[in-house]
């Protein structure tokens, strides 16, 4: 007989039902995934020594979680993932507002409709992705929202006193009997609020305006906080947190391969949109790289954190930029420049609090210093160091190319204006840039050298070799030394 076919409790237990919790229905779960060696939550990168042992462990423990990290660390969506360890399907007391067990009856509703029609009861069948239930904390969460109250239009409409408990009104955490149920941002409720979650928690019970009620809910519990949270904006009161079984720390990416992995997988709509735009990888690596230096700059919060959501909104921005260029230039289709990347300081600075340092140097100056100490990071990764002092006798690999911009008075321009052609043209120009790449850039695509050509040129900028001067519609370099001598 198909699940669908049950509709009576009789029907049920002829077809062998056996009640179990959640927690155990979730560690059963979990133990045929990994003696069959499946990826358990997909989508989740660079947590496969660390985050996802701890949280696997925790569910086999059948505990309840607290995942506590940076904002942008896959928390909310690592709590949603456990969804999939739940069965297809569970039965209910059909009717019941707070998902009943017909073997497990907890309300007074469930109770007396078994009573009443026995194997008859009636059936329905709750589907996994139903029973994942989330709030957000904030400060106007009351006990009536998350446990529930007394209902005085129930009342009035059912004519009962308030000493009856079929006034009450469940709130979000019975109507969550048998899921998973996640409260996001736990420190930004109020201290009296997760007061009321210790005897859930601990009993599995509520109390409701002193009504003298026991349901022992049956709920895997999810809380995810931020660290700064503890210190600013609130804190998790200690027999709370001593009743979460497991606190796991989770982490940003910690390589620049791991970090791309996840821009890709975020972009793909994105990029699916925009397949005229080529992305070099040197430009991926680059636009990777902001975040890492974020989370090092002096002038940013670090307590706050830097979201993975930087990468993948700027990625998304830096295709929109290459695109509209193209548009305005008529290219049917084109490749990601360096200077594109002025484009994506939008994405940046929404994302990073600044400190008192970083406020004074505005949010666009601190934006584009991420960008130019990436570019410089990157440039060490592909190219030669840059010696401050030259040793006598070693050559400078770099001479060449110094040498060229010193003999063009006007300066080299390269202008969001060019069309790809032109760009391309005007590049060449810079003939020591062949034989450089020649030497170093090997591992380069032949449709990534533009792009290296452009690394090197803002590279040999952030050493202090060259000048660059921002235009209207573009970039002018110069030598370093006409550079300053126009300045004065």
């Amino acid at each position: 007989m198909k699940i669908e076919d049950i509709k009576t409790f009789g029907e049920l237990k002829k077809a062998g039902y056996n009640y179990q919790s959640i927690k155990e229905e979730l560690r059963r779960n979990l133990l045929q995934k990994l003696l069959k060696k499946e990826v358990v939550f997909e989508g989740i990168h660079g947590y496969e020594y660390t985050v996802i042992p701890e949280l696997e462990r925790a569910i086999l423990s059948k505990h309840n979680i607290n995942l506590l990290g940076l904002r942008g660390q896959a928390k909310t969506r690592l709590a949603r993932q456990m969804v999939s360890l739940l069965d297809e399907y569970v039965p209910v007391v059909a009717g019941s507002e707070i998902n009943d067990d017909p073997f497990m009856p907890i309300s007074r509703y469930a109770k007396e409709l078994l009573e009443e029609k026995g194997d008859k009861t009636p059936i329905e069948w709750l589907y996994r992705e139903s029973r994942f239930s989330e709030k957000l904390a904030t400060p106007d969460v009351t006990v009536a929202d998350i446990i529930g109250d007394v209902d005085p239009i129930k009342a009035a409409n059912l004519k009962l006193t308030y000493a009856d408990d079929r006034v009450i009104h469940f709130g979000m955490i019975p109507r969550a009997n048998r899921c998973i149920f996640v409260i996001n941002e736990l420190p930004d409720l109020q201290a009296r609020i997760q007061v009321a979650l210790f005897n859930i928690l601990q009993e599995g019970d509520i109390q409701i305006r002193g009504f003298k009620l026991r349901l022992p809910m049956d709920i895997q519990f999810v809380f995810t906080a931020n660290p700064e949270d503890y210190t600013n904006r609130g804190s998790i009161v200690t027999p709370l947190k001593d009743r979460i079984g497991s606190q796991i720390l989770t982490h940003y990416p910690e390589s620049l391969e791991v970090a791309r992995t996840i821009t890709k997988q975020e972009t793909t709509a994105a990029q699916a949109d925009k397949p005229n735009v080529y992305v070099p990888e040197l430009a991926k690596d680059i636009l990777e790289q902001i975040s890492f230096e974020a989370r090092e700059s002096e002038f940013i919060d670090s307590k706050s954190g830097v979201s993975a959501r930087l990468s993948i909104t700027a990625f998304e921005n830096l295709l929109s930029t290459a695109e509209r260029r193209a548009l305005i230039n008529g290219d049917d289709k084109t490749s990601v420049r360096l200077s594109d990347f002025m484009g994506i300081i939008p994405a940046i600075t929404g994302k990073v609090e600044l400190v008192y340092e970083g406020e004074q140097e505005g949010a666009n100056e601190v934006a584009k210093q991420l960008i130019a100490d990436a570019i410089k990071t990157e440039f060490l990764n592909y190219f030669p160091k840059i010696e401050k002092l030259q040793k006598e006798g070693e050559p400078d690999v770099y001479e060449d190319v110094i040498g060229w911009f010193f003999e063009q008075s006007g300066g080299f321009e390269l202008l969001d204006t060019f069309n790809d052609d032109e760009f391309q043209q005007q590049l060449n120009r810079v003939a020591p840039l062949n034989d450089l790449l020649k030497a170093y850039g090997t591992d380069f695509k032949e449709e990534d050298i533009l792009f290296a050509k452009e690394v090197i040129l803002w590279g040999l900028v952030e050493f202090k070799k060259l000048s660059k001067y921002n235009l209207s519609d573009g970039l002018r370099f110069k030598d370093v030394y006409s550079g300053y001598i126009s300045g004065l």
